[in-house]
Order: structure tokens, then C-alpha cells, then sequence
């Protein structure tokens, strides 16, 4: 699996535009079957933006959900084949709403009582429901996730009422 480019654009002193970094996303992580790109994340909304970024703001490393109020997070993940060792993720929710855009491949996104294929150019909104990620094609899927803060209304609040949500 191929790492991530990350490019970062900052501001000199006087205002004009430059790249500040440019180089492999600094987080990877692995699990069976995928490797998760870490490429940038914010800590709060509206991001706060200076001449240059104070730091690096994935330096918390790999999670897979936000901590609340913790601003946006992107990340790329590409998914494995069965026939390459890849494995179906488990089930899961988050506090977020989550752009997910197939970049490359298909893949399942499986929900509580149904399933939908993913084909490259497919965009899913995930709106805080459980869910996985299965691969069952023969090639590698590659998706790009941007997951956004948020809060489950009073009464989505109550319905999920001891359910398991990632923190």
C-alpha cells in the first residue's frame, strides 16, 4: 500500500502563499486488510488559520472517531481484498458525519439491515448510523474520509441510549 502525499500551504510574513510541507502524511496506521492515512485534522470549527500551522495537528496520531468538539479529521484508507488478506471491519458509530468518496475499486458498506456497493466516483453520507466496510472484489478500494463533528438531536439521542459509539 502507497502512502499518502500530504502537501501543506502556509503564508510568509508579508501574506504571499508558499508550501510549507510536502511529504508523506506523518500517521499511518495498519490493521488486517487496511492502512489508514492520516492527513490532516482540526481541534476545533471554525479551524483557526495563521501564517504557518503551529505544529502538526495529527501528531495525536490514528483514532477512528473525533473526541467532542474536536473540529474534522481527513483520512484515506485503503481496503484489501479478501484474496489479499483484507477482512471485514467491524461494526461501529460515530458522533460524526462522514464524507466518504470512492476514489479507486468498490466496496460494501454494510448497515443494520441492508448493504450498498461503492463504486469509484460513489460519494456515501454517513450520518452517525452503525456501519462496516467489506472488500469483495478482487482489487484494492481506496477511499478518502472527511468526518466532521456532531451531536445526535434529543431524540436520536434517546433511541441510541446504551449503544456502543466510538469515542
Amino acid at each position: 500500500m502507497r502512502t499518502t502525499r500530504r502537501i501543506v500551504t502556509g503564508h510568509t510574513g508579508d501574506g504571499r502563499s508558499i508550501v510549507v510541507s510536502d511529504g508523506p502524511v506523518p500517521h499511518t496506521r495498519s490493521l488486517p486488510g487496511a492502512q489508514f492515512d492520516e492527513v490532516w485534522s482540526m481541534d476545533c470549527a471554525p479551524a483557526v488559520l495563521g501564517l504557518s500551522p503551529a505544529g502538526e495537528p495529527t501528531s495525536g496520531g490514528s483514532r477512528i472517531a473525533l473526541g467532542s468538539g474536536a473540529g474534522n479529521l481527513i483520512r484515506v484508507i485503503e481496503f484489501l481484498p479478501a484474496s489479499a488478506g483484507g477482512k471485514r471491519s467491524p461494526m461501529h458509530r460515530t458522533k460524526t458525519i462522514d464524507y466518504g468518496v470512492v476514489l479507486e475499486g468498490e466496496i460494501a458498506l454494510i448497515l443494520s439491515d441492508s448493504e450498498v456497493l461503492l463504486r469509484a466516483g460513489d460519494v456515501v453520507v454517513q450520518r452517525g448510523t452503525d456501519h462496516a466496510w467489506e472488500n469483495r472484489s478482487e482489487l484494492p478500494a481506496k477511499l478518502v474520509f472527511v468526518l466532521m463533528d456532531a451531536e445526535f438531536d434529543g431524540e436520536l439521542a434517546k433511541v441510541l441510549e446504551g449503544k456502543a459509539i466510538m469515542p
